[in-house]
């Protein structure tokens, strides 16, 4: 199959592809195309001379064979032609390197006092999110890193976003239950003070945790602010994805999140009825009239594509084609880019 001229998308105008945001987000469900449209994203941003640094949050990894080259798990220049940076983000690394209460290499010392049970006496279990909370804690640093003027996430699928959100109230959560967990300990409490990150005089139960927390509400705030953040759903043309699309949408309302863009990805309709400037029959597209399984996939797609447009009327709502490829490499990812303008 050839390949499209690269002329045709040389130059994005601020839009979808590149944008005019400093953070853009995509987000849904698992095995939409959030990090197909994050990487075209990321490239068309740095190829408008852009330094983008594209960030990927998701454990299962991806970035990198979209781009076709590895992505480390610290910010890496990907290219020499254009200012494009990725970084795959490694939870457990995170937790390792940093901490969960900013504390380098640890946790505060917590598991010295619980052992292997982790924070079993606070939280009846494992401190939930204590992986994504070091990952965001990164993250929150390559917001703030000054060689970047675009960051694109690649976030992991919709129930771990949605916790990340939900992450200061747990934190708080947790510096009031440690504060009790203290104080049942008594006397006994001071001489494991250090273990909590504080002197034994110390009033506050975790100054650690909650510098954490206060870190973690920093960064919800910046995802707040409409004139800093876009956060673009992902979908595909069925149904249910659509619906729990819409229920993304709602939670993301909840935190004031603001949504402008919905996409629907792997649409069975020709990349030239999208993007003009692609020649007619210039990629493969499906043959509705002589395959009845693609005729009947195109009608489920018809509905859920009507369905997508009542549900999300005020937003921009883009189509991405089924590609026969598969979107790797420059070539198809500035064709992706083009399809978001």
């Amino acid at each position: 199959m050839d390949e499209i001229e690269v002329e045709a998308v040389e130059s994005l105008e601020p839009g979808v592809a590149g944008g005019t945001a400093e953070y853009i987000l995509y987000g849904g469900k698992g095995g939409v195309g959030k990090t197909t449209m994050a990487a075209a994203t990321g490239l068309a941003s740095a190829f408008d001379g852009t330094a983008t640094l594209v960030v990927s949050t998701d454990p299962a990894h991806s970035l990198g064979d979209v781009f076709g080259t590895a992505v480390p798990n610290t910010p890496t220049k990907l290219r020499e032609d254009v200012p494009l940076y990725g970084v795959e983000i490694d939870p457990d690394a995170a937790l390792q390197e940093v901490g969960v209460f900013g504390d380098e290499g640890s946790m505060g010392g917590i598991e010295s006092l619980l052992g292997d049970a982790g924070i079993d006496p606070l939280m009846d279990g494992q401190f939930p999110g204590a992986d994504e909370a070091a990952a965001m804690q990164l993250l929150l640093d390559y917001l703030d890193d000054e060689r970047f003027d675009r960051i694109v996430v690649d976030t992991a699928p919709t129930g771990h976003t949605l916790r990340l959100l939900e992450l200061p109230e747990l934190m708080e959560t947790m510096v009031g239950r440690m504060a009790a967990f203290r104080e049942r300990l008594g006397s006994l409490g001071d001489q494991f003070a250090g273990l909590f990150g504080e002197e034994p005089e110390s009033e506050e139960p975790n100054p650690g945790l909650k510098e954490q927390a206060a870190r973690i509400e920093h960064l919800r705030g910046l995802l707040q602010d409409p004139g800093k953040t876009d956060f673009r759903i992902v979908t595909v043309p069925e149904e249910m994805a659509v619906e729990e699309a819409k229920r993304l949408d709602g939670r993301l309302q909840e935190f004031e999140i603001p949504v402008s863009t919905v996409i629907v990805n792997r649409v069975m309709e020709p990349v030239e009825e999208i993007v003009p400037e692609v020649p007619a029959g210039e990629y493969v597209s499906p043959h509705l009239g002589d395959c009845p399984f693609c005729a009947r996939r195109w009608e489920v797609q018809q509905s859920a594509l009507e369905r997508a447009q009542t549900l999300f009327m005020n937003y921009d709502v883009k189509r991405v084609p089924l590609f026969a490829d598969e979107v790797q490499g420059t070539d198809m990812l500035r064709l992706v880019g083009a399809c978001l303008e």
